[in-house]
């Protein structure tokens, strides 16, 4: 991809808060990909907000996946994503999240809100109004194709420019349409990349299909991340003082880590198990 390519999808990313790289996963890789997701997800399945197991719920999800699957490890450090994401967040990058996230068949609609540290009912967010500073880009990879039938993230274009989000007690109804949403749409291997202010919300799969998804976000270096490892001292202070709950990302186990690509390793290794 060249210079004016990556121009394009950085003037959108700052101008609309997302835009979709494609081709970041081989198309003839993502059914190998996507099925051993969903047998991870089934068996390392746990609730979002608690990250207690869970069953029986229409949305998957699996955070630090990394620790129970590597087959998609290779495609994080992609060239083409790495640089529009520098592009954003500067030279020293590190992942902050790696989690799977699966749509079932009839999963329901969810509520607006902006990822960490934007959300308002986390422990550790930064209060709204907040300054008009980008933080944290999110990803979503798409290991089925995305669109309006089968749960394509609905977004909000242009919500991250906004000084606070649905999930503040002042801010607009989490549960209400909002005439200017899309779904994010993208083809086999893209990734839908998005400051992580903007508004989004799960969008209900009506197809007969599960929507995979792995979701990984970047953080700048200089971004405090403890709140989010659950063995943490500050973590728990947190929670204890705020009486809120918080996102849980468990650390990476040392022979997790180990198993990596040597071009991934730099982007994890600030959240090795202690």
């Amino acid at each position: 991809m060249g210079n004016a390519a990556l121009d394009e999808l950085d003037c959108q990313l700052r101008k609309s808060g997302f835009c979709v790289l494609e081709s970041v996963i081989p198309a003839e890789r993502c059914g190998e990909i996507r099925d051993s997701l969903i047998e991870t997800v089934e068996r390392e399945h746990v609730h979002y907000e608690t990250g207690r197991r869970a069953a029986g719920q229409r949305v998957g999800f699996t955070p630090s996946v990394i620790n129970h699957n590597q087959a998609f490890a290779e495609y994080l450090a992609d060239e083409r994503l790495l640089e529009l994401v520098r592009r954003v967040l500067g030279a020293h990058l590190r992942v902050s999240f790696t989690s799977a996230t699966i749509n079932h068949p009839g999963n329901p609609r969810g509520g607006w809100h902006a990822d960490w540290p934007f959300n308002q009912t986390n422990a550790g967010h930064v209060p709204a109004p907040y300054p008009d500073v980008v933080m944290h880009l999110t990803t979503l990879w798409m290991l089925s194709a995305f669109d309006a039938n089968n749960g394509g993230t609905l977004i909000v274009p242009g919500s991250h420019r906004s000084p606070t989000n649905p999930t503040a007690d002042s801010g607009p109804d989490r549960d209400a349409k909002i005439p200017s949403e899309i779904n994010a749409c993208g083809p086999l291997g893209s990734v839908l990349v998005f400051d992580s202010r903007l508004w989004h919300a799960t969008a209900p799969n009506t197809t007969n299909d599960p929507r995979v998804a792995l979701v990984v976000r970047y953080a700048p270096w200089w971004l405090n991340l403890e709140v989010l490892r659950p063995e943490s001292a500050e973590r728990q202070h947190m929670c204890a003082e705020s009486g809120a709950t918080e996102n849980q990302v468990p650390s990476i186990r040392r022979a997790a880590f180990e198993r990596l690509p040597d071009r991934v390793k730099p982007l994890y290794r600030h959240w090795i198990e202690r």
